[in-house]
């Protein structure tokens, strides 16, 4: 039988990413998501329910998320389920399931900030597009047409 593990998600950020390094020197950011479902109630008032995920993504990835987010900002990622389970302090047992981020594309923010952040600093939105797709063209928002950016000048 097959089976098939896919994630995708629109919500905004619940605390600030938090970056750590594998002691392979791999780039890990762990962050929450929260997502906001609207109906209407049997009785006809509104209800909501939010549901909050945990997430976490590695490499290049992982360092673009923790330089361009911030609590509340809104994310669209891809990515599939993990399942995470640890014997804690206390000598129980503990599992939940986790996101694991694939791929992301950045989302209008609605021009919120956070107090004294200028639109200059990097934690704004750089160009639109899926981060990990390889047909993304990078130089397409560079102004010159033929002009390239070094890669190393490119945050994704």
């Amino acid at each position: 039988m097959s089976s098939f593990n896919k994630v995708l998600m629109m919500g905004n950020l619940t605390r600030d990413p938090q970056l750590t390094y594998t002691p392979g020197g791999t780039a890990v950011v762990d962050f929450g998501l929260a997502t906001n479902r609207k109906f209407k109630k049997q009785d006809g008032s509104a209800g909501e329910e939010v549901c909050f995920v945990d997430v976490r993504a590695f490499g290049k990835t992982a360092e673009t998320i923790n330089k361009y987010f911030t609590k509340g900002k809104p994310i669209f990622l891809e990515g599939r389920l993990s399942f995470d389970s640890w014997t804690g302090k206390d000598n129980k047992k503990h599992s939940k399931h986790r996101i694991t981020m694939e791929s992301f594309q950045f989302l209008p923010d609605g021009g919120r900030r956070e107090p004294g952040q200028d639109r200059d600093e990097p934690r704004g939105n750089p160009p639109s597009g899926r981060v990990d797709d390889p047909g993304y063209d990078r130089n397409r928002d560079c102004g010159d047409e033929g002009q390239s950016i070094p890669d190393q000048d490119i945050p994704f």
